[in-house]
């Protein structure tokens, strides 16, 4: 079932970090208004750390899926919005002229290195990154 709210759809790599926290954001902010999907040119699972990082802001993405690019979401999506320059540089090409594709470049928290709470911090700071821009959009519609 369809509804009017318009599509965003949130791409990433791996459809495990980034855009599975721009996802949880946005349907706890946004939920409202629009309709959030999110996938990754790659599915590779659901990364623990994004699942504990969003735990600590009240929102719980556990039981989110890591989905591969659908070409019928592309297609009607109002929003395409990559996360990373991987996904940016690789999408596929979306026959959908309605659409607006913007980039929102975040570091990847799952490439940081250093002790336990040193990639913790990096995946705090990429959260709340995310959030600050989603809650943006949320207001401005950009």
């Amino acid at each position: 079932m369809m509804n009017n709210k318009p599509l965003v759809y949130f791409l990433c790599t791996g459809n495990s970090c980034r855009s599975q926290i721009a996802d949880g954001f946005l349907k706890a902010l946004g939920s409202d208004k629009y309709e959030v999907k999110s996938a990754g040119l790659e599915a590779h699972g659901l990364n623990p750390r994004a699942v504990q990082t969003m735990k600590e802001a009240g929102i719980d993405i556990s039981s989110h899926t890591s989905d591969v690019i659908d070409p019928e979401i592309l297609k009607q999506a109002d929003y395409i919005i990559t996360l990373c320059g991987h996904a940016n540089d690789n999408c596929p090409v979306v026959h959908n002229d309605k659409a607006e594709r913007w980039h929102w470049g975040f570091d990847d928290p799952a490439k940081a290195i250093g002790t336990e709470e040193e990639i913790t911090a990096k995946f705090r700071e990429v959260r709340d990154s995310i959030k600050k821009r989603i809650e943006q959009f949320v207001q401005e519609g950009k």
